[in-house]
């Protein structure tokens, strides 16, 4: 691997902060950020390399051999800059999804449906198999976006396996990890304790998520190097069947009481701008949507930078 200087490094904490950012959002993939920013394979080959032979090379050569066969600058900056966007966007995030929640999912509307083209770009030659591999991924991102989210105990057993769960979700390009804890009954829990610095809840949620991330990465990698293509295609399917939690206009179907005696939506479904009961916002969404459109196409200029 080509020796990195200062300037690359900042670079992928840039990259690590926008993956946080998008991480924060149920409906947004820090791996869709990863993907487009070009970091995708690293980051899997990265993870993939905490293994026994790691182990080894720490125990027999030394520290300096281990850092290298890890990747340990790449991974320790990149996670840096999405720890600092997850701890300072957190209550940005909360507010904005409070208060003008149809703007910020006109944003990350763009964000998607420019992800898509630039995601389905990678597929070296469309065949028959890649077009069934992006339907497939399609369909089964779109089911998991109309799934009804699950009340569940604050029990730390469950703070576990919701980051094991979650964390496998937001290295994949499509799936939402905010949204898989959405489901599960976690998010808000997870993002309270974030802002509040509860370290018992947030450490064994982060347990959870080693877990998860060094199991799965391992597959993941495993189909970039053998089935890149069809893997590219489904993963784009994810972004398309994605796009329906993230449209903005939704009804209210029920609601449910949180942690802070707050009543706040449970089940919603899709309605169009004109069936909207309150004000549509057409040209903020439109305008933001465009904004999220271009910053992608932005990130891939970013990403033919050296890194």
């Amino acid at each position: 691997m080509a020796t990195r200087n200062l300037k690359d490094y900042i670079f992928i904490v840039l990259k690590g902060i926008a993956m946080g950012a998008a991480d924060v959002v149920p409906g947004v993939s820090g791996g869709t950020i990863a993907f487009i920013s070009g970091i995708y394979e690293e980051l899997l080959e990265t993870i993939s390399s905490f293994n026994i032979q790691a182990l080894k090379v720490l125990t027999k050569e030394g520290i300096k051999p281990f850092w290298k066969h890890i990747n340990g600058s790449f991974i320790v900056t990149l996670f840096f800059g999405i720890a600092i966007s997850i701890i300072s966007l957190a209550k940005l995030i909360t507010f904005l999804l409070h208060n003008h929640p149809l703007l910020l999912w006109g944003f990350f509307f763009g964000l998607i449906v420019a992800s898509v083209f630039l995601v389905g770009k990678k597929v070296v030659k469309w065949q028959l198999p890649h077009v069934l591999a992006l339907i497939i991924g399609t369909i089964i991102a779109f089911l998991i976006t109309i799934l009804n989210p699950m009340e569940n105990p604050d029990t730390l057993w469950f703070v576990f396996i919701s980051g094991a769960i979650a964390i496998c979700a937001m290295i994949l390009p499509g799936i939402s990890g905010s949204f898989i804890l959405l489901l599960l009954g976690s998010y808000e829990l997870i993002l309270t304790s974030i802002k509040d610095f509860k370290i018992t809840t947030i450490f064994t949620f982060g347990i959870g998520c080693v877990v998860g991330l060094l199991s799965f990465s391992k597959f993941l990698n495993w189909l970039f190097k053998k089935y890149h293509d069809v893997t590219v295609a489904a993963l784009t399917g994810f972004l398309i069947g994605s796009l329906n939690k993230i449209w903005p206009w939704k009804e209210v179907i029920s609601t449910r009481e949180n942690s802070k005696g707050e009543i706040v939506p449970f089940i919603e479904t899709n309605v169009l701008p004109n069936q909207f009961h309150e004000e549509p916002q057409i040209i903020g969404i439109i305008i933001l949507a465009i904004i999220g459109f271009v910053l992608i196409f932005g990130l891939e200029k970013l990403a033919k930078k050296p890194s």
